[in-house]
């Protein structure tokens, strides 16, 4: 039984492979002994379940066949016309009784153990040439090799269309009306088939090609799949959306971060050689004064892909895990470019080298990072590739010396002048209702010495202001039933004052005094 069951599918296999190769004669063959053998199979069940479940694969097979029959009848209708009757009429697909493959009639056979004989070479219609669609990629479509290494018998793959003879060996007659008539109509509707083909395939390919543009994905191949994956989860911002017109004052450190980073995308042609862009652009200065954002408007203004990037990113507890993220960063940002790396605090990760307390692998990531960046200029001369690396620092004077040297261009972010901190508290108020007491010329004389993130907090706080005074001694439950209205007031000149007396300045002026120290000493700005 397990033989049978072995033998009927392996014959299915047969049948199907026959009919996608295009010997229907043989596919017919092998769909009749199929079916013959589950009808003789399906007395010895006894399982009704598993009975009709084979009764149903014998309709499936019963209508294949059916299918087949149909398929080879249209083909020799168009083998009667294309030629004009030399091939004799056409005959039905299906043997009777007999073993006389010129007798042909209905498809009862005589005796289910008894196959019938196969059609002879001579009968067998020509295998039709199967083409695929064309890509604009590949070259030209060579004919399908059938079994042996050779072509199907009767295909015309490396014939032209109008250059087929008839089985007489002489050119067929176009002045036949049938055979001209069937020829033009056939090559009409083929070549209209192919143009449609073809153009939906080149739509297919655009569309494909603009998505993989699109979407581009850093391939992981010699790297920890999860590693690349931490990474373009954690550090990759493809669009910062923050503008120059987002950041208030610092007009010097605009100027030159455009020249030193946006130009060089702008004007690929006029920096090279000796004009090349720079490495590497330090940002000094006091906590607070925007040196973040100003790095992610450069990253908007260049339309790089912006990598933020810090010591915990980079930072593992495996041996020598840590240089592997540090070299893959930027195989990544090389892979994106133009790319910007930007390191926030980088004097976390590199700090001076020979220290007593520096540890091994931290001197390890330390090198691996001055390499890397040592070698970002010399992959590609084109500055539309290039990768810039901007780093940040509250202390500048503990960087490595190494490092420092390829920050080529340090810019000094000083606190907010008077300008500055008039255009912050109104960038910082745009949200809230202000009254028409405010003076912001006013308020912003007494922000001397406030740095950007200060400032922020007394608009804050001073919003705040009619808030509290309107919840004080209130329960949680009456708070809770206050409307709306009465909560959203005006921002009035009292409160910020409150606000200003309660908020004091972060940065000191020994500090202030220190950084422009550095700057006299190591500042290229």
């Amino acid at each position: 039984m397990t033989s049978s069951i072995t033998e009927i599918c392996e014959n299915t296999k047969l049948a199907r492979e026959a009919a996608l190769l295009g010997n229907y004669e043989t596919a017919g063959v092998y769909y009749q002994g199929v079916v013959q053998q589950i009808h003789k199979h399906l007395p010895t069940l006894l399982d009704p379940s598993i009975k009709g479940k084979w009764q149903i694969a014998q309709q499936q097979l019963a209508h294949e066949y059916e299918q087949i029959c149909s398929i080879q009848s249209t083909l020799n209708l168009f083998k009667s016309d294309n030629h004009n009757g030399a091939l004799g009429p056409v005959k039905s697909t299906t043997y009777n009784d007999s073993h006389d493959p010129d007798v042909w009639g209905s498809p009862t056979p005589r005796d289910p153990d008894v196959w019938p004989s196969p059609t002879p070479v001579e009968h067998r219609a020509p295998a039709p040439v199967r083409s695929r669609p064309v890509n604009r990629k590949d070259g030209p479509t060579k004919p399908t090799p059938g079994r042996g290494g050779k072509p199907p018998s009767g295909t015309a793959a490396t014939k032209r269309p109008d250059s087929r003879f008839n089985k007489a060996g002489s050119k067929e007659d176009k002045s036949t009306p049938s055979s001209s008539g069937g020829k033009s109509s056939a090559a009409a509707a083929a070549a209209a088939a192919k143009k449609d083909a073809a153009k939906q395939d080149d739509t297919k390919d655009e569309k494909i090609v603009e998505e993989e543009k699109d979407e581009r994905r850093f391939d992981s191949g010699g790297y920890d799949k999860d590693l690349v994956d931490m990474l373009e989860r954690d550090i990759i911002q493809k669009d910062p959306n923050i503008h120059w017109d987002d950041i208030a004052d610092l007009s010097e450190a605009k100027r030159l971060l455009e020249e030193a980073v946006v130009l060089p995308m702008w004007m690929p042609e006029f920096f090279k050689g000796i004009r090349r862009p720079w490495k590497g652009v330090l940002m000094v200065g006091p906590p607070g004064t925007g040196k973040t954002m100003l790095a992610k408007a450069v990253a908007t203004e260049c339309g790089t892909t912006f990598f933020n990037v810090s010591s915990s990113t980079l930072t593992s507890k495996y041996r020598g895990e840590s240089e592997k993220l540090v070299r893959l960063l930027f195989e990544m940002a090389r892979f994106y470019a133009p790319s910007t790396i930007f390191v926030d605090e980088i004097d976390s990760m590199c700090s001076r080298r020979g220290g007593e307390s520096e540890h091994e692998a931290s001197r390890r990531v330390k090198s691996e990072l001055l390499v890397q960046m040592d070698g970002i200029s010399s992959q590609s001369e084109d500055p539309s590739k290039v990768v810039m690396v901007l780093a940040a620092t509250n202390f500048p004077w503990d960087i490595d010396e190494a490092l420092r040297r390829r920050l080529e261009k340090r810019i000094y972010i000083p606190l907010p002048t008077l300008e500055g901190r008039l255009v912050l508290l109104r960038i910082n108020s745009r949200e809230v209702k202000v009254a028409e007491d405010v003076d912001f010329n006013a308020i912003a004389e007494l922000l001397d010495g406030y740095s950007g993130a200060d400032i922020t907090n007394v608009c804050r706080d001073a919003s705040m202001m009619s808030m509290r005074r309107k919840i004080a001694g209130l329960r949680p439950d009456q708070i809770r039933q206050l409307p709306k209205e009465e909560l959203d007031l005006p921002v009035t000149m009292m409160d910020f004052m409150e606000a200003v007396e309660k908020c004091n300045k972060s940065v000191s002026a020994d500090d202030l005094d220190r950084y422009e120290k550095w700057m006299r000493e190591f500042g290229s700005s």
